[in-house]
């Protein structure tokens, strides 16, 4: 199937596939015009990295995931690993959100809101408070 075709398949832009063909995620075959050809383990292997991305995983570990699906003597330990490792990121970036909600809440508490300049939002951003 073209690109286009791979694209409705994979629910993925062409333009992503592309790049994704240039970091040598998927390889797929050329016709003899040149034209991308794909198939159906090049669509698998899109929905997989798909998949991956949206649970937060980078194109490294895509990488590391696509060989490790392909790799029929793997441990299970090992993808386990890495998804407890991304359990982990994930907690530590929740914290960091949970915190920025908090500092910002606690700035527009502060701040009237009204029709004066005077704003302690602004005054943080300037790093007035910090003096």
């Amino acid at each position: 199937m073209n690109i286009g075709q791979a694209a409705e398949h994979s629910k993925l832009p062409a333009k992503t596939i592309r790049y994704y063909e240039d970091i040598q995620l998927v390889t797929p075959g050329r016709s003899p015009n040149g034209y991308r050809k794909y198939s159906d383990k090049d669509i698998h292997r899109l929905r997989f990295v798909q998949r991956a991305r949206s649970l937060g995983f980078t194109i490294e570990e895509c990488r590391l995931l696509l060989s490790l699906y392909q790799d029929k003597d793997r441990a299970s330990s090992d993808v386990k690993a890495m998804a407890l490792d991304k359990i982990g990121e994930i907690d530590r970036k929740i914290t960091e959100l949970q915190s920025l909600r908090q500092m910002l809440s606690s700035l527009a508490e502060k701040c009237h809101g009204d029709d004066k300049p005077d704003c302690p939002i602004i005054d943080d951003l300037a790093g007035l408070n910090d003096q």
